[in-house]
């Protein structure tokens, strides 16, 4: 039992470290990006919060617009 929690150990350690040294970088990274930047990242947070567009509706049949794989209907006089 306890080579398994030794090898489990040696294991996530580096793991660990690495994977918090990325994050970390990610971070700074990030931090430094937002001082450079700071417009930038205002118009980010608002994007992130718009509303997506509406759903484009179909047309009606009296609409100008008739799909070339459409027929045209015949005029009556």
């Amino acid at each position: 039992m306890s080579t398994v929690i030794e090898f489990l150990f040696i294991l996530l350690v580096p793991l660990v470290l690495v994977g918090g040294g990325l994050v970390t970088l990610f971070a700074i990274g990030a931090l430094f990006e937002a001082l450079e930047n700071p417009g930038e990242l205002k118009g980010r947070v608002e994007r992130a919060f718009n509303r997506p567009p509406k759903a484009p509706k179909a047309t009606g049949p009296d609409h100008y617009y008739k799909p070339y794989w459409q027929p045209p209907k015949p005029k009556t006089p």
